[in-house]
């Protein structure tokens, strides 16, 4: 009989700690999200946050007893916005059966992997590069295109300058790195502005690490420039700010950036510098990622800095990892958890069309016949040190299609 009870009383315990959760309790499999990003370089002040972000949800799917008992292992290796360190590390890992999808953030190193991988099935998360919509394969970007959210901005400048009760066409000056990031917004934007009626200016691109963009901005005021928009990762934005500023062009040009502009740390740094630029957006910025509960209790539950130091592009990160559990739920009910593999979680990608990620960004949009990862995007205004919405979640255009691939 004493038996008996001392059986019952360890299930109860099972019951109450959770069968996964615990110390050393074996777990029905480990998979692998690989993430090829970079910790250092030009892009690393967003893409470290991302990837921090990215690791603690992973944590806590874990703390919770993985993916119906699947556990999921993060590997993040630096590739330092370096095209042949990314492939180098992406073939070091292509093997590996327990890989079962890779986030990567630079666009030069997608073009490259995109021609590696064409006859692959396998998910690969990435930036807005239009070129995955326009040729629908085995790449999956983060939210909206570069173009689709370059297209929003153009309808938001049109509406903002009939507002202001002006005549004629405004004009827009195209500020970016000179990179194929910094080109593709215009892979369609283009298009896009020329149908609404705006005279886009031609467009000033300038190499990652200039430390003064005065002469870009020179001759797209001499152009006769009424917006700016400006595409470059943070803190190059925030400088392109600041030089404006200096040069009093914040006065008489709106400047708006595009999602990877000024963030929450960034405004509070350079306030003045900053006031008054727009920022298109497909996931919470500012006060609103902060305060957002899922952000806020992954933040507390697994950093140990202040909220106030919270990136918004964690958020981001926390994303990619709602968007993997979700595939992998959906691979684990179709084929079950002994016939987890590239290939199946790559079909689910492609299920996840209209899932919500709580808010943090707009509803999934993957299918068969889409690569985007929303359609959605916000309008936020850098205000006395806040960075603050302007507009409710607003619906892109499809600027892809208008250009001719």
């Amino acid at each position: 009989m004493r038996s008996r009870k001392s059986i019952l009383f360890f299930l109860a315990a099972l019951l109450a700690v959770g069968w996964a959760g615990l110390p050393g309790w074996s777990w029905a499999r480990e998979v692998v999200f690989l993430d090829l990003t970079d910790f250092t370089g030009p892009v690393a002040g967003l893409a470290l946050p991302g990837s921090l972000g990215l690791e603690d949800y992973i944590k806590d799917i874990n703390a919770k007893g993985g993916v119906q008992g699947v556990k999921v292992k993060y590997i993040g290796v630096d590739t330092r916005y370096d095209v042949a360190r990314g492939l180098s590390s992406f073939k070091r890992y292509r093997r590996d059966e327990a890989v079962l999808a890779i986030n990567i953030v630079s666009t030069p190193f997608g073009k490259v992997l995109k021609e590696i991988t064409a006859k692959e099935k396998l998910a690969i998360t990435i930036p807005g590069d239009g070129e995955y919509q326009a040729h629908v394969g085995n790449f999956f970007t983060w939210g909206p295109t570069y173009q689709d959210a370059f297209a929003a901005a153009m309808d938001w400048v049109a509406a903002d300058w009939k507002k202001q009760g002006k005549s004629g066409k405004p004009s827009v000056g195209h500020l970016a790195w000179d990179s194929p990031y910094g080109r593709e917004p215009l892979r369609g934007g283009k298009e896009h502005a020329e149908k609404i009626g705006i005279n886009l200016l031609n467009p000033e691109f300038f190499p990652s690490g200039t430390p003064k963009h005065d002469v870009y901005l020179s001759r797209l005021e001499a152009a006769g420039a009424n917006y700016i928009y400006v595409a470059c990762v943070d803190p190059a934005p925030t400088n392109v700010l600041r030089d404006a500023a200096a040069m009093g062009l914040n006065k008489k040009i709106q400047f708006i950036t595009d999602y990877w502009g000024p963030t929450a740390l960034g405004v509070g740094t350079h306030p003045e510098a900053v006031e008054g630029a727009v920022i298109v957006s497909f996931f919470l910025r500012g006060e609103e990622a902060k305060n957002h509960p899922v952000t806020k209790r992954i933040w507390t539950t697994y950093q140990k800095d202040p909220l106030e130091k919270m990136n918004e592009t964690y958020g981001m990160g926390i994303v990619w990892g709602m968007t993997f559990e979700a595939a992998l739920k959906d691979a684990i009910q179709r084929v079950g958890v002994d016939k987890l593999t590239k290939e199946v979680i790559f079909e689910s990608y492609q299920r996840l069309n209209g899932i919500s990620r709580e808010g943090i960004t707009g509803p999934c949009a993957y299918s068969p016949g889409s690569r985007r990862g929303s359609q959605e995007v916000k309008f936020y205004r850098c205000s006395k040190g806040k960075i603050v919405p302007i507009t409710d979640w607003v619906k892109t255009p499809d600027a892809v299609s208008l250009h001719k691939w």
